[in-house]
């Protein structure tokens, strides 16, 4: 079956837009922070580590490292001292906090190699995946959408992408199916592996939670719009930006209650006076 959003051969005729899930989804949330983020040089003040973040880089890269093994030591105990190997205290309250998240992110991985099929060997482990888009028949590509996919695995003769969560709640089919971030993945691993994907997965580890979504090209498509509309924006106000703009008004803050654990909180007064900040180990999960 024929991957959607791809044109062989075409010249593009207007000037080509690179975004990563990361980026479209950051700019979409709040356009100063991406300014900050991408932009800015040198890059403004950020807050410390977050120990949900460290708990999160953790997880993900003891299973990268466990599935980077031979299969007959992809084994709980192993994943165990793969969490130890990788493990970081950055964020967390004090020693007693940190060695309490230490030992559930054990538990959590021995759990989830206890219950999931280990022993295929994926066909990526933050693997780098990019892809041109065009969407309106006869113009060239109008993006280029790439980024790290967690995991691909491959069965029968399509692709599955999966992405490992660690947060507070629990994904279902609906959060997989609306992840923009998953569907562009599934867009470029389908190109860059030349082989077709629609199914996308979202694994709490946690709680073992797998939420699965099937997409259709049109679904796909849908999101790939969604993200060209934000690259069009995106584009037009760096552009905007370069030629003198005012940086305020092309890259607006966004207040909300997200100010309280944004990364750039200390350089953005409008972040500072949408609420208290928050102490770098609130949003963990419980």
């Amino acid at each position: 079956m024929e991957q959607i959003g791809f044109d062989f051969g075409v010249e593009a005729p207007r000037k080509l837009t690179k975004v990563s899930p990361a980026r479209l989804a950051t700019f979409e949330d709040c356009p100063r922070r991406y300014r900050m983020s991408y932009l800015d040089r040198p890059s403004p003040t950020r807050t410390g580590a977050w120990a949900h973040s460290t708990l999160g880089a953790v997880v993900h890269n003891a299973l990268r490292a466990l599935f980077d093994l031979p299969v007959i030591k992809r084994v709980p105990q192993r994943a165990m001292a793969l969490v130890a190997e990788h493990w970081k205290d950055a964020g967390f309250e004090d020693a007693d906090q940190a060695a309490r998240y230490r030992a559930r992110a054990k538990g959590w991985v021995a759990e989830y190699v206890e219950h999931n099929d280990v022993s295929i060997d994926p066909v990526g482990l933050e693997r780098w995946v990019s892809a041109p888009v065009t969407l309106e028949p006869g113009s060239g590509p109008s993006l280029i959408i790439e980024g790290r996919a967690d995991r691909i695995d491959q069965r029968g003769r399509e692709l599955v992408i999966i992405d490992y969560k660690t947060g507070r709640r629990e994904p279902d089919e609906y959060e997989a199916r609306s992840s923009q971030a998953l569907a562009l993945y599934a867009v470029a691993a389908a190109r860059t592996l030349r082989t077709p994907c629609y199914q996308v997965e979202l694994h709490h580890v946690p709680t073992g939670t797998v939420a699965a979504a099937e997409h259709t090209e049109q679904s796909l498509k849908r999101h790939l719009q969604r993200a060209d509309e934000t690259a069009g924006d995106l584009r037009l106000a760096t552009d905007t930006l370069n030629a003198g703009g005012d940086e305020d008004v092309l890259f607006p803050a966004r207040p909300g209650r997200r100010c309280s654990w944004c990364d750039f909180r200390p350089s953005c007064a409008a972040g500072q006076e949408a609420g208290p900040a928050a102490q770098p180990w609130e949003l963990l999960a419980p």
